[in-house]
């Protein structure tokens, strides 16, 4: 049985978060033994523990990469828990600890950025090379774009990984049940949904997609509504938009949802406007199981996710009146919806299954025990 030990730093549950319960739920449990070492207090403890992962609260830690601190606390954890391999989250406090204690590393990179220049030259670009690459064994990207971002700031590609996310299918609900949700919302009959589920952050690009709707709305168009599902740092920011813009009768903001499933079955089209560190959307790819077309930005990994005209549109990122035409084509066009919700799911099935996820994942491990040449690929 091969023993692997996660660090995350997160108190809440986002990305990195996600992608680990994703993991587990096709884990090969006959070969692989997980733990999950987490921030006391963190609302991933409960999770991890029902998705069946051993998990190790840690003082410390919380929501930073690295304090001094942190690393002797990591450090006399691995002691105890004996891994046979650490797989970091972000955590630099993780690989400092388990190099020092000679077990060999994984990090995953879930983000894709602009990379600052300070990053890009020397001597910035020297450092971040040195400790990607001293600190880890292979680091698996989770885009092509994440791949991309690490090589401009130095990073060797021979020991970069591409392991695209892969997600549990989302359920399908029966018509009744979704004409009662839409009821429940008071959503008018025949109106075009389109949906974001994100947090509300800056980078997300809410606020295009307000301005995307007031373009519509001067154009005469009031047969589509926006579902916005989510919270975060931007939440007044949005909501004061959506007044000043006047599309409040076409902007709706739910807040935080617990019924994801059930949003994504009611949607016509699944929007995602990021401008920053979008790398391979989960929400995305819920929604693709489904068999629901996409407009994004062609910011960061969305365009190996989104292929335009296939199984969804890209826009230009920070462009409301690109994501209005859009919009407006595929409200126009039932059967260009329907062509591209059925290549979505084709897509999903082919490439992005958390089985597939948990297999390429765990074959990078195998390879790191093993000692095999790094820069291989599993897309």
């Amino acid at each position: 049985m091969i023993r692997v030990l996660n660090i995350i730093s997160d108190t809440n549950i986002g990305g990195a978060g996600r992608v680990i319960l994703n993991y587990l739920k096709y884990a090969d449990r006959g070969q692989f033994e997980i733990q999950v070492a987490v921030p006391r207090g963190s609302a991933l403890k409960g999770p991890l523990e029902r998705a069946g992962a051993q998990v190790w609260e840690v003082d410390g830690i919380a929501d930073r990469s690295y304090d001094r601190r942190d690393v002797g606390v990591l450090k006399e954890l691995i002691g105890r828990a004996a891994p046979d391999l650490v797989h970091t989250h972000g955590c630099l406090s993780g690989r400092i600890a388990a190099k020092s204690r000679r077990v060999p590393v994984v990090y995953s990179r879930h983000s894709a950025f602009p990379v600052p220049a300070r990053l890009k030259y020397p001597p910035g670009r020297w450092v971040n090379r040195f400790l990607n690459e001293r600190y880890a064994d292979r680091i698996i990207a989770v885009s092509p774009a994440t791949r991309d971002n690490l090589v401009e700031g130095g990073v060797s590609p021979r020991k970069i990984t591409v392991v695209m996310n892969g997600v549990e299918p989302v359920p399908e609900r029966s018509p009744q049940e979704r004409q009662a949700l839409r009821e429940r919302l008071g959503l008018p009959e025949g109106a075009v949904l389109f949906g974001i589920l994100a947090r509300i952050e800056d980078y997300k690009g809410h606020l295009y997609l307000v301005q995307a709707a007031r373009i519509l709305k001067e154009r005469g168009r009031t047969d589509f509504r926006i579902l916005v599902a989510g919270t975060g740092a931007f939440e007044e920011e949005v909501a004061r938009a959506v007044a000043e813009q006047g599309v409040e009768e076409l902007v709706t903001l739910l807040g935080f949802r617990e019924d994801v499933a059930e949003l994504l079955n009611i949607l016509d089209v699944q929007l995602n406007a990021s401008w920053g560190t979008e790398a391979t959307s989960m929400a995305l790819l819920e929604g693709m199981s489904l068999g629901l077309p996409s407009i994004a930005s062609d910011y960061g990994g969305n365009p190996w996710v989104v292929r335009h005209g296939d199984n969804g549109l890209l826009f230009p990122s920070r462009d409301a009146a690109a994501l209005a035409a859009a919009m407006e084509r595929l409200m126009d066009d039932s059967g260009a919806r329907a062509a591209m919700g059925a290549r979505a799911k084709e897509i999903f099935q082919q490439e992005f299954t958390g089985q597939r996820f948990a297999r390429n994942t765990e074959q990078v491990y195998l390879e790191i025990l093993k000692g095999a040449k790094h820069g291989t690929k599993h897309p």
